[in-house]
């Protein structure tokens, strides 16, 4: 939670009162931001109390508010597309992403999932993040550091066709071209039970990646998109948004178990040796 005050290096959103934009900047000492809507020094902020009513020096009305996580997602610096919140929001809960989860992402890209992981699986919990390309972690870092959740996350410069470092983590997700060529790699990785996702954008990618997880143990198999509808806020005229955020990609989950060749392999591991 937010400190009841507004701190240098606190990120504030701001809520124009007769407008339908906002901005999001982060607080420091005798800093100034620019808008088409007049000056805000920071330091007419600092040391006031959330929600505060303020005004640019033209006189326009806005609101300081602490940030979502959604907010702060969604102006994630970056470089490729980032997965939409209500993919993140939506994969959290089917991968039970919580306080001391250990969980593997391939790849990092800008960080965005990233981001949402670190915050959710808390200081007891480990992210582990593959990408292959330097500048692509090193941006996710910066952002990571800048939020203050670098140090729950594991970062790996690392092609994961090689296989994937850890075992027996919680969970995994794929956000790659073709996840289907690391389905092995992800089966070695994950816990027996534990949960696997990914995202792809077109349906012939989800075939093959059906495909894959059918060939290499996976259950409970699901797939779905998410559709996102906004509304007017305006009481006399409620009416959905000219604009929708619709199709971003296919989610699909599944669960590693047991075949019946790995249950014959594990019952003679474990049978006692017949006597000489």
């Amino acid at each position: 939670m937010p400190n009841p005050v507004m701190q240098p290096g606190d990120f504030v959103h701001i809520l124009w009162a007769n407008r339908e934009r906002t901005a999001l900047f982060r607080l420091q000492p005798a800093g100034v931001y620019h808008s088409q809507y007049g000056i805000i020094r920071h330091d007419d902020l600092i040391g006031q109390p959330w929600g505060f009513q303020g005004q640019t020096h033209r006189g326009e009305v806005f609101y300081a508010l602490p940030p979502s996580l959604e907010d702060l997602l969604r102006r994630t610096p970056r470089r490729t597309q980032i997965l939409f919140p209500k993919d993140i929001g939506f994969l959290l809960l089917k991968m039970s992403i919580g306080p001391g989860t250990q969980v593997i992402e391939a790849g990092t890209g800008s960080g965005a999932l990233t981001t949402a992981l670190a915050f959710y699986v808390g200081d007891q919990g480990r992210v582990f993040s593959y990408e292959r390309r330097p500048e692509m972690q090193a941006l996710a870092r910066k952002n990571l550091e800048a939020l203050g959740l670098a140090h729950r996350v594991t970062f790996h410069l690392h092609d994961i066709a090689q296989g994937f470092r850890e075992r027996d983590v919680d969970a995994l997700f794929l956000d790659v071209p073709t996840p289907e060529a690391y389905i092995p790699q992800a089966r070695a990785a994950l816990r027996p039970g534990g949960f696997f996702g990914a995202l792809v954008p077109t349906t012939n990618q989800v075939t093959r990646l059906l495909e894959a997880l059918d060939q290499h143990g996976f259950a409970m198999v699901e797939v779905c998109e998410l559709l996102l509808r906004y509304y007017k806020p305006v009481p006399e005229r409620l009416r959905p948004t000219d604009r929708m955020v619709a199709h971003t990609g296919y989610l699909i989950f599944a669960r590693p178990v047991q075949t019946g060749a790995e249950r014959t392999k594990t019952a003679q591991t474990r049978a006692p040796h017949a006597p000489d």
